[in-house]
């Protein structure tokens, strides 16, 4: 049987075009599914393609989504390229996250963490049983949430400020004279990789992959088992100096989540026993890729502190090379588009080796026929 090439062209790629389109739209008998209602009511998966897609945009992700039809990851890379076409007219400064208009903040160390426990919306505590009420037609309107009988301390304390009479947890105050942090979006990969790095390539890597890393080191493959110091999730303003201004002014303000993780560190020479923290910082509310985020961040420091590396999810390179699910996404799914040249030139080099074993095969029998054939 011969191998060829198939042929095609832009008639064949503009029907698939077409007919992603259609698959995309569904059943026309349906009400076309409005961006708005995917921003609203598909808010999570909307957070998390800001997250991983690096661009803070709602509607943007929410249009994403419906273009990808739900397909999280290619939604992910249609604001990744998106956001390739911005201008970049300047840095905003950094957020401060403990001025956070907190709505919802939990730890699990700390029953009575000063500010209190704050549930907010969660998932943690239902039953995870089907809803169908959720299915009918012309369902009863969502009954407003109850207030709090109290005002709510502002701003919370940080799960720092518990710690902070005893420096029983590490501080990482920024020093003036710092390098300016490494920029992800505008220099490639490079190790050994500062935490900055790191951190960034975390915030906006896959969420599986991270989880999957950090039930690994939960696990034994890591050693990090930590404790959740703290999770916070709300409204945080962002600031920025234009300089016909000279001075800030405040811009907008972004929905982030932040999970500060406790690990026990038994000290050495230099520093005393303490709490080492992992920490994650992302887009809107994504509360199971900050932890994932924080426990791999722990982990990722094990050299730093000393510890024996000898875990995947404590290879840095392992890590950050493999966390970007578009990156990763694009290089699996190449596999689809024609490699006709690699195939060919894959089978003429099987065909060769074969030809080789046989003839090899062939020898090797003819001299062992010869070797038993009794003497005269």
């Amino acid at each position: 049987m011969a191998y060829v090439a198939v042929k095609g062209g832009e008639r064949a790629i503009s029907n698939a075009h077409a007919l992603l389109e259609e698959a995309r739209r569904g059943d026309p008998s349906v009400p076309e599914l409005l961006v708005d209602q995917v921003r609203e009511q598909l808010s999570l998966s909307v957070d998390r393609v800001m997250a991983e897609g690096s661009c803070y945009d709602r509607d943007l992700a929410a249009l994403a989504i419906k273009q990808s039809a739900g397909d999280v990851a290619e939604a992910t890379f249609l604001m990744r390229a998106y956001r390739t076409t911005l201008p970049r007219f300047g840095f905003s400064k950094p957020v401060e996250t403990a001025a956070m208009a907190v709505r919802r903040r939990i730890s699990a160390a700390f029953k009575d963490i000063p500010g209190g426990q704050v549930l907010g919306a969660t998932f943690d505590y239902t039953h995870r049983l089907l809803d169908f009420k959720l299915a009918a037609e012309g369902a009863d309107p969502v009954a407003p949430a109850p207030q709090a009988l109290e005002p709510m301390v502002h701003p919370l304390p940080t799960i720092s400020s518990v710690f902070s009479h005893e420096n029983l947890l590490e501080q990482e105050a920024r020093i003036d004279g710092d390098d300016e942090p490494f920029d992800l979006t505008r220099e490639p990969m490079s190790f050994p990789a500062g935490r900055d790095q790191r951190l960034q390539a975390l915030a906006r890597g896959d969420e599986g992959f991270l989880l999957s890393l950090a039930y690994s080191s939960q696990r034994g493959w890591g050693s990090t088992h930590p404790l959740c110091g703290e999770i916070r999730m709300g409204e945080v303003p962002v600031e920025f100096i234009p300089d016909e201004l000279g001075f800030p002014i405040e811009i907008a303000d972004i929905t982030l989540t932040e999970c500060i993780m406790l690990s026990g560190f038994a000290g050495s020479a230099e520093r005393a026993p303490q709490y080492t923290r992992g920490y994650g910082l992302t887009f809107g509310h994504n509360e199971r890729k900050t932890m994932s985020m924080a426990i791999v961040d722990r982990a990722l420091r094990a050299r730093e502190l000393g510890e024996e590396v000898d875990a995947p999810c404590q290879d840095e390179e392992f890590v950050l090379y493999h966390s970007d699910n578009v990156e990763a996404s694009g290089f699996v799914q190449h596999l689809k588009l024609p490699h006709y040249v690699d195939f060919q030139a894959d089978l003429l080099f099987l065909r060769k080796l074969r030809a080789e074993f046989f003839d090899r095969k062939a020898a090797a029998e003819a001299i062992t026929a010869l070797q038993m054939e009794p003497a005269e």
